[in-house]
């Protein structure tokens, strides 16, 4: 038996609260549904894995509820990875990318120091982030506009997000309008780190979008940490401009 946890918006009394816990108990492997009218947040006690696309469906019908929130596997403690397995492959293509940054910063760029370093890192940091994010954009972008904040009110952004790290890669790689490039990078990587601030602080379980839909990478302080790095990179390189 596993719990799955979702917050889902629209409730507003107790015949929503029921209503909900019917709709959603009709999904095969759902065993029981908890929900809080206040906040939204509904527990799924379930014998499978139910997937977010599945939810959707079963809501759709319902326009006044809305899933806000994507849905990760929340217990079953024989099964739950360890912290290592859950966040190696972000620290696998950190390690990668220091490595890799290193080697070209010694041995293939003129410009050597720590700001050619950080050049070379988040290029490869955009580069690798939006690959992964391109392989199934569609899913990349519905799970974004679950917490970003510009995303949810504007749900092309997700679609467009994944380009702009793209350019921001290759610009990086090239060293084009470094100041351009800092300060875009500056400005989207602020904004981006509202909405994970929020979920984590909310506590919500929720599927970080990250690395796109590959991998199911829970939204934590990992995250937080991993955006607050590019802020603070690409503002080193505005003042050293």
């Amino acid at each position: 038996m596993t719990t799955q946890t979702i917050n889902i918006t629209g409730m507003t009394c107790e015949a929503c609260e029921y209503k909900i816990k019917h709709v959603l108990g009709q999904i095969e492997g759902i065993t029981n549904v908890t929900t809080n009218l206040k906040t939204g947040d509904t527990t799924l006690e379930t014998n499978q894995n139910i997937t977010t696309d599945e939810l959707q469906a079963v809501l759709k019908p319902h326009s006044k509820y809305k899933l806000t929130t994507s849905l990760i596997e929340a217990s079953n403690p024989a099964s739950t990875p360890s912290w290592l397995e859950t966040y190696k492959p972000i620290l696998l293509i950190f390690g990668y990318n220091i490595l890799v940054s290193g080697v070209a910063i010694f041995f293939l760029s003129p410009h050597r120091g720590l700001g050619g370093f950080m050049r070379y890192f988040m290029a490869g940091f955009f580069l690798v982030f939006s690959f992964f994010k391109m392989l199934n954009l569609k899913a990349f972008a519905q799970s974004y506009a679950m917490y970003d904040v510009v995303a949810k009110r504007i749900p092309i952004w997700g679609y467009v997000y994944a380009f702009v790290e793209l350019g921001l890669g290759l610009s990086y790689l090239t060293d084009f309008e470094p100041m351009l490039t800092n300060g875009i990078a500056f400005v989207v990587m602020s904004v981006s780190i509202v909405g994970v601030l929020i979920s984590v602080l909310n506590k919500q379980q929720i599927k970080c979008a990250c690395l796109g839909s590959v991998f199911n990478l829970p939204m934590s302080t990992v995250t937080i940490v991993e955006d607050a790095l590019m802020i603070a990179m690409s503002g080193a390189m505005l003042a050293m401009q």
